[in-house]
């Protein structure tokens, strides 16, 4: 599935439908460059699911778990400098519990993404669109 946003309230709503389409235990791994609204995307999921905490890139934290049923678990992958140290996160058991986990920099985990993974890809357009591309339905 292919969307496009025009706006941050767009990216939101999508992120919004994004939630509804999620069970307990998907596992989303959103990619894109500097500034294509991945968190942006995190916090439209985080509305969807009722999550009423502010979301804020979890970038020096690496990992934020917010309050919903099912839990969100929102992880920026970004600093890490190699996939070996994503072992030492617990990243596999939140991977495989009962929360929602949404992976920013996801390609720092590649080899860990369980098979139900949702792959999301936001691309910024030369008009400053984002096309926001969905593979999977996280169920």
């Amino acid at each position: 599935m292919t969307e496009i946003s025009r706006s941050i309230q767009d990216t939101l709503a999508i992120g919004r439908r994004l939630a509804a389409q999620l069970a307990p235990g998907a596992v989303v791994a959103v990619r894109g460059v500097l500034g294509a609204g991945k968190t942006t995307l995190v916090k439209g999921i985080a509305l969807g699911l009722g999550v009423e905490e502010e979301i804020t890139s979890p970038t020096f934290t690496i990992i934020s778990v917010y309050e919903s049923t099912p839990p969100l678990n929102h992880v920026d992958l970004y600093r890490l400098e190699r996939e070996s140290e994503t072992s030492d996160l617990g990243l596999e058991e939140l991977m495989y519990g009962n929360g929602i986990t949404v992976i920013e920099w996801p390609e720092k985990a590649d080899a860990m993404l369980p098979g139900h993974t949702v792959y999301v890809e936001i691309s910024l357009r030369e008009d400053g669109t984002r096309e926001i591309h969905i593979k999977g339905n996280g169920k």
